[in-house]
């Protein structure tokens, strides 16, 4: 199923609080037609968004559960030098299932992982692979709670969850809340709008805490989110790997 292109409609209930406000720690989730111009030429952001943009920005979410799933790396900024998260979220059933790497003095961490909006659990494995396995092993797995602040791997997992709805956010509320138009951009053989989001819903000042980067069809190439536990954004990118469908660990349970 495709979306076409639509004016804006109303929805009964806004989305975006669920990004922006479940995502515990976390600061907030929270032009004219798109133009083939040089960046350089374009005006200076940000800008309000145009129709169109607005659009394109409330259904980026949408598309992203519209695929199923999607494959993702995720960089995680930490004091010990961070860490790269790669695999695959499958936005329908709620459930990310990825390898963990870390960069720096921060390797303690590496192996397996699979969270959805609740839980983590863990597979350590000192020599990481570059990829998960399809099917993930069948036991040595550890549960815990997903931390809802203090930690911004817990948070980059949760905000990458909540980058699926099952229908596009409310068109009418993204500018009034502060959505806006940053600039240009190229992520790989895409050209995108780089867009930042609305405010959470009860917490003023935090509009441009997440920014967008949205090509003409409204899919999300990436992500990139201020998190309070660390200075440095969490990135999240939306990969040309292919997405492999995430088969629940043992004890992993999807949440929608």
């Amino acid at each position: 199923m495709r979306v076409p292109r639509r004016p804006r409609r109303r929805w009964s209930t806004p989305r975006w609080a669920v990004v922006l406000i479940g995502v515990a720690g976390a600061a907030a989730i929270g032009v004219a037609t798109f133009l083939v111009v040089d960046p350089g030429s374009a005006p200076p952001g940000p800008r309000p968004l145009t129709s169109d943009e607005v659009d394109r920005l409330a259904i980026t979410r949408f598309r992203n559960y519209e695929a199923g799933g999607r494959a993702v790396t995720i960089t995680v900024p930490t004091t010990a030098g961070g860490l790269v998260v790669t695999g695959s979220i499958d936005y329908r059933a709620g459930l990310g299932y990825a390898v963990v790497r870390g960069a720096g003095r921060d390797t303690s961490g590496n192996g397996l992982i699979q969270w959805n909006a609740t839980t983590v659990l863990v597979h350590p494995v000192a020599d990481a692979p570059p990829e998960a396995p399809a099917s993930p092993p069948a036991s040595g797995w550890h549960r815990r709670p997903l931390l809802t602040s203090g930690s911004s791997l817990d948070s980059a997992l949760l905000i990458a969850l909540n980058l699926g709805s099952d229908r596009p956010d409310n068109a009418e509320l993204l500018p009034q809340n502060g959505a806006a138009w940053v600039r240009h951009d190229q992520v790989g053989d895409h050209r995108v709008d780089v867009m930042s989001g609305p405010a959470a819903r009860g917490r003023p000042g935090t509009a441009g805490n997440v920014r967008y980067w949205v090509d003409p069809d409204g899919t999300m190439h990436r992500v990139r989110a201020d998190v309070d536990s660390e200075p440095q954004p969490v990135v999240i990118d939306f990969d040309a790997r292919r997405y492999v469908p995430v088969q629940p660990a043992p004890g992993a349970t999807p949440t929608r």
